[in-house]
């Protein structure tokens, strides 16, 4: 899986790689990265990226000709090394977009690689929406820019990916795995804590009653 991240800040994209499982998965090649910042895409020279909104308004908003030129160069790169255009999906993060959830993670996994066109300030010219697959938001609130939600959806598609998580069960027991569920709570030592116990059935080593006791303290 690839992943690319077109964005104003790629710093922010590639220290967050620097740790954890993507780290590791990027260490053993099971995910690449890059990043791409639109500012390359500019005439002037002070690299313009962005303007004032037409009818007013607080703010900026981002240029849709550097983020446009952005997306055609990987998608001229993709076709450079014979990628087939189906098996690449870009991405616009966008808080009017469809609300991301597990099931989508699932459906992403299956690409070779993924594109995300990450916004700032007050957003991005609206008619960019034109030149991506799809619109995705990750919730009903404000962030300061896009990096945010692609890493959030990054790091989700990732962990279901062969061989990045140390556990190949892992995925199928968790939160939202089916679509509707949460896991069921998790204990570790000590077996007391402050006057609250770990559940008797947890340490009996009966695995039928145990599964069963996840199956009642999983919400749906």
């Amino acid at each position: 899986m690839k992943f690319t991240v077109i964005t104003i800040f790629p710093q922010l994209i590639e220290d967050y790689f620097k740790e954890g499982i993507l780290s590791r998965a990027l260490k053993k090649k099971q995910v690449r990265l890059k990043t791409i910042n639109p500012r390359k895409f500019t005439k002037d020279r002070h690299q313009t990226v962005d303007d004032l909104p037409y009818g007013g308004g607080a703010g900026l908003v981002l240029k849709p000709e550097p983020i446009v030129k952005a997306i055609r160069s990987i998608k001229k790169s993709a076709r450079t090394k014979g990628a087939m255009a189906d098996k690449q999906r870009i991405i616009l993060l966008d808080p009017r977009g469809k609300r991301f959830v597990q099931k989508d993670a699932r459906r992403l996994a299956r690409y070779d690689e993924l594109v995300f066109v990450s916004g700032r300030y007050e957003g991005i010219d609206e008619r960019v929406k034109h030149y991506v697959d799809e619109r995705i938001s990750v919730g009903d609130f404000v962030l300061m820019g896009g990096e945010l939600a692609a890493l959030t959806i990054m790091e989700t598609v990732a962990r279901l990916l062969p061989g990045v998580l140390h556990h190949p069960e892992s995925p199928k027991d968790e939160s939202f795995s089916d679509g509707r569920t949460l896991e069921y709570p998790q204990y570790t030592r000590p077996e007391m804590f402050e006057g609250r116990r770990v559940p008797k059935v947890l340490l009996s080593g009966n695995h039928q009653k145990i599964k069963e006791w996840r199956q009642r303290h999983s919400k749906r």
